[in-house]
């Protein structure tokens, strides 16, 4: 029971409040309502529910999920990552992957020159700027051929 409150929330309705600030995963959800005293078969419940009234998806997060990461100048290991960290499925992730790729939505390759040129505008001229810039877009998530190929392009900017 909460304070003040003549009844305590059911699952749904502490579910409806999370969902209607912002999508969550299925295992978000199953957090944070397991922290509000929910027992374990109630959420499983619920969230069966919510997944069949198309309420909760985690395609649908993920979806999301992937194009704001692109927008911001992720690559691809971070956004997996982040995505696993949130307890999404693997075949998930690489499903939504895949489809942005094949959608022409990211070219990972440019999205990593993009980002590279955005924080530094002249190529690097010693060993030690380089590996910064490679470790600035390894810590954003790319792979090292993306890293290598925005190196090589901004460097033949001159």
């Amino acid at each position: 029971m909460q304070p003040g409150s003549e009844r305590a929330s059911s699952p749904r309705d502490d579910a409806i409040r999370l969902l209607a600030r912002r999508e969550y995963t299925r295992a978000e959800l199953t957090q944070r309502l397991a922290a509000r005293a929910h027992s374990a078969e109630a959420i499983a419940a619920c969230l069966d529910t919510l997944a069949d009234e198309g309420l909760q998806s985690d395609a649908r997060f993920v979806e999301s999920f992937v194009r704001s990461r692109i927008a911001r100048g992720q690559g691809p290991l971070k956004v997996r990552a982040e995505l696993e960290r949130r307890g999404v499925e693997r075949a998930l992730i690489a499903t939504a992957l895949a489809e942005v790729e094949r959608e022409g939505e990211v070219d990972w390759f440019e999205l990593a020159a993009a980002t590279l040129a955005r924080r530094y505008s002249l190529p690097d001229s010693t060993p030690r700027e380089r590996a910064r810039r490679e470790r600035f877009l390894a810590s954003r998530g790319f792979e090292f051929e993306h890293v290598r190929y925005a190196l090589e392009r901004l460097d033949s900017v001159e």
